[in-house]
């Protein structure tokens, strides 16, 4: 099986990284809640964005769900990346990257105005953008990155 290429700039670029590490998970939607956990259970124990725990865990979680959902289409074959940096000064970044063909994140809908406020779905990238400090999409809209300071 060919290795897909890391998600990219992983890190902050910085000497000052107290956590680093990436990883591939199957494009299921039962892997996410696991994943989670598990990457909670080390931003916590190495103190990453410390009281925003609640707000990073979220917003992993909505990441991996539109990349399995929207970007690998729940194709179990297809597999999603993401890794996890905490930098002392900097704050944390996540980026979770998806197989997909992309987005323009410019054409998703509020989904707190009109119709789309009765929507059973769509929520993500507005939850997302409300609890992290910083997000911007890459890679035409497969690569998502997210900073908490």
């Amino acid at each position: 099986m060919p290795t897909e290429p890391a998600p990219s700039r992983c890190d902050f670029e910085s000497r000052n990284l107290i956590l680093q590490f990436q990883s591939t998970i199957q494009a299921d939607i039962r892997e996410v809640s696991p994943v989670v956990e598990g990457v909670m259970t080390i931003v916590k124990q190495m103190g990453c964005a410390a009281g925003r725990e609640l707000e990073v865990q979220t917003a992993l979680r909505e990441a991996l769900a539109n990349a399995i959902i929207h970007g690998a289409k729940h194709d179990a074959s297809k597999r999603v990346q993401f890794c996890v940096s905490c930098d002392a000064n900097r704050g944390m970044l996540i980026v979770v990257r998806d197989p997909g063909e992309g987005f323009d994140p410019e054409t998703i809908p509020t989904p707190v105005l009109g119709q789309e406020l009765f929507s059973t779905h769509g929520r993500g990238i507005y939850l997302i953008n409300q609890l992290m400090d910083e997000v911007r999409f890459e890679k035409g809209g497969t690569e998502i990155h997210m900073v908490v300071r």
